[in-house]
C-alpha cells in the first residue's frame, strides 16, 4: 500500500450543521488511502484577553472544547485533531494573523487542505496557497454575505471570496441554490463546483412520541411546535417566538440549542407572555431522540444552506414548516414535503404551524413524503464518496503562477 493522502479539513467551529457535515464527510474517508487532520477553532474571544497564540494537539485540543464542539467525536473516529484557539468566527484581525501563522505552520506536509466556511475558508485556503498545498478545496454551506450585514460588508465579502476563488481547485456547494449562487456571483466556474447533500447520522432506533416528552419534561398531550438550532441572528429566534405566539393559545414551544441571543429571546418569550408555554433547553446530544416530540418543526432563519436539522426532523416524520431561504425550497417542497413562507413574517409561521397542528391528516401526509424523500439520499458514505472524487481529482485548470498571498489581502474584515 502507498502512501496514504494527507488531509487537512479546517473549519472554524465543529458544531452543528456545518461541523456536522465537515465531520462525517471526514470520517467517511477510507482510512487505508486518507489521513486526515481535523482543524477547528476557539468559540469566542473573551472580553479582556488577547487572542492566543498556537496549535493545540490532542488532549490539549479537546480540553478546551465549547458546549457542542464535535472534535472529541473526531478523536474518536480515529482522525488527529488540532485546535488553534486564535481561529475565531468573528471578525478580529489581530486573531487572524495569529491563525493564518499557525495555519501555514500546520500544514507544511498537507496534500489537500478541505475548508468550511467563511472564516477558515479565508485563512485556510489563503495558507494552502503560501504553503503551496498541492489541491484546495472549499465547501460553501451558504454565501458569506446576507442582508443583514452592511453594503460595505457585503461588497467586501464578495470581493474575497472571488479573489480566493481563484485559487481554490474545487468547489463544493451544499444545495443547488447554493452552486448557482456561486457561479452567478463568480466565486466559482461552473466546471470546478458540484452539488452536495447535507450528510447526516444513520438514523437512530425509533423514539416515540411519548418518550420524547419525558425526556424533555414535556406534558403528553399539548401542541408543540420545536426547533433546533443556534440562538444567533441567523435563525432569527425573536420571530420563532411570535410565530410560536401566533400558533395558538395552548401551544407550546421547545428550542434545543444555545447561542449569544438566549437572553434576548427569553426577553421575548416573557413579553410573549409565554413562560410556562415555551422551554429552552439549551445543548441537547441526544436531538434524534427529542424531534418525535414536536408535532410541527418550525424554521424560522433568515438565511440558510441546506439545514441538518431539516433532513433529520423529515427522517423522523415530525411535519415542517420553514422560511424559503436559500436551498431551503429545494428540500421542503410547498405541499408536498412540508410548508414555506417567506422570512421575516413571523405571522405566517405561525399560520402555517397552526395549520398542521389543526389538520393532522395533510401533517401526516406531508411528513410520510418528507420521510421518503431523504430516505438514503443523505447518507455519509455518499459524501465519502463525492470526497475522495474531489481530493484525487484532476489538477486545477489555471496552475498557479507564484502567487502569495496572507491576511492582510484575504482575511475576512
Amino acid at each position: 500500500m502507498g502512501r496514504r493522502i494527507r488531509v487537512a479539513t479546517v473549519i472554524t467551529r465543529l458544531s452543528a450543521g456545518a461541523g456536522g457535515v465537515a465531520l462525517r464527510g471526514a470520517l467517511a474517508l477510507d482510512p487505508d488511502r486518507f489521513a486526515v487532520t481535523v482543524v477547528t477553532g476557539a468559540a469566542a474571544l473573551f472580553p479582556g484577553r488577547s487572542p492566543r497564540p498556537g496549535i493545540l494537539v490532542g488532549d490539549a485540543a479537546l480540553a478546551s472544547a465549547p458546549a457542542g464542539d464535535l472534535l472529541a467525536r473526531a478523536a474518536a473516529g480515529g482522525l488527529a485533531v488540532r485546535r488553534i484557539p486564535s481561529l475565531l468566527p468573528q471578525p478580529a484581525p489581530a486573531a487572524d494573523a495569529l491563525a493564518f501563522a499557525a495555519l501555514v505552520r500546520l500544514l507544511a506536509d498537507v496534500d489537500v487542505v478541505h475548508t468550511h466556511c467563511a472564516k477558515a475558508g479565508a485563512l485556510g485556503r489563503a495558507a494552502g496557497v503560501r504553503r503551496g498545498v498541492p489541491r484546495v478545496v472549499h465547501t460553501l454551506h451558504g454565501l458569506p454575505w446576507h442582508d443583514d450585514q452592511p453594503a460595505w460588508r457585503r461588497f467586501a465579502y464578495r470581493r474575497i471570496e472571488r479573489r480566493l476563488g481563484r485559487r481554490t481547485d474545487a468547489f463544493l456547494a451544499v444545495g443547488g441554490s447554493v452552486r448557482r449562487a456561486a457561479i452567478r456571483h463568480g466565486i466559482a466556474d461552473p466546471s470546478r463546483i458540484r452539488t452536495i447533500w447535507p450528510a447526516v447520522d444513520p438514523a437512530p432506533a425509533p423514539t416515540d412520541r411519548a418518550a420524547a416528552r419525558r425526556r424533555l419534561g414535556l406534558p403528553p398531550d399539548v401542541p408543540v411546535v420545536g426547533t433546533v438550532g443556534r440562538i444567533d441572528t441567523q435563525k432569527a429566534p425573536l420571530d420563532w417566538v411570535d410565530a410560536v405566539a401566533a400558533s395558538g393559545p395552548s401551544t407550546w414551544g421547545v428550542w434545543v440549542g444555545d447561542g449569544p441571543l438566549r437572553a434576548a429571546l427569553r426577553d421575548r418569550v416573557a413579553r410573549r407572555g409565554l413562560t410556562d408555554r415555551v422551554r429552552l433547553v439549551g445543548h441537547r446530544e441526544d436531538v434524534p431522540a427529542l424531534l418525535p416530540a414536536f408535532d410541527v418543526f418550525a424554521l424560522a432563519s433568515r438565511y440558510e444552506g441546506m439545514p441538518c436539522v431539516l433532513v433529520e426532523a423529515m427522517r423522523a416524520e415530525v411535519p415542517v414548516v420553514a422560511t424559503a431561504v436559500d436551498a431551503v425550497p429545494e428540500l421542503v417542497l410547498p405541499e408536498v414535503t412540508g410548508l414555506l413562507v417567506p422570512p421575516g413574517r413571523p405571522d405566517l409561521l405561525g399560520r402555517a404551524a397552526a395549520r398542521l397542528l389543526a389538520d393532522r391528516d395533510t401533517a401526516g401526509r406531508l411528513a410520510d413524503a418528507a420521510a421518503a424523500a431523504v430516505d438514503g439520499r443523505y447518507d455519509p458514505a455518499v459524501l465519502g464518496e463525492i470526497l475522495t472524487a474531489t481530493y484525487t481529482g484532476p489538477d486545477r485548470a489555471t496552475p498557479m503562477t507564484g502567487e502569495r498571498s496572507g491576511p492582510g489581502d484575504l482575511a475576512i474584515p
